[in-house]
């Protein structure tokens, strides 16, 4: 059985779903975007701003599937540009939070999904049912 929902306190996005979880205990998110609750962008031009609301949104999705940073067991990290400074502060900001040590991709990206957005997160976790 697969189970989809928003999470209330984030912007409610457009055509998909936050978070899935499954009768099996995994827990899907949606990327994480660096939207406030009122759905405007935070941080604009500013990639470290942008992760830091990305990572507390991620943790946001993850406890309304009923997990914590500690469950995940997989990051995908998106950073728009060809700047390798740019990845490397997104990295910093990612590599001092509880998602650290999950194993994780870091890709550049031409463009992300919002006008101005720099970054993106992804996570895939397992709880007990």
């Amino acid at each position: 059985m697969v189970e989809l929902r928003n999470v209330d306190g984030l912007a409610t996005p457009p055509g998909y779903t936050h978070v899935a979880t499954t009768s099996a205990g995994l827990v899907f998110t949606a990327g994480a975007v660096p939207l406030d609750a009122d759905g405007e962008l935070v941080g604009a031009d500013d990639p470290v701003a942008q992760a830091r609301q990305v990572l507390a949104n991620l943790e946001m999705q993850l406890a309304a599937g009923g997990a914590t940073p500690a469950d995940v067991v997989k990051t995908t990290v998106y950073v728009a540009g060809a700047s390798h400074e740019r990845q490397g502060a997104v990295w910093e900001v990612v590599q001092a939070s509880p998602f650290a040590m999950a194993p994780s991709t870091l890709i550049g990206v031409a463009l992300l999904g919002y006008r101005g957005q720099l970054v993106e997160v992804e996570a895939i976790a397992v709880i007990d049912r």
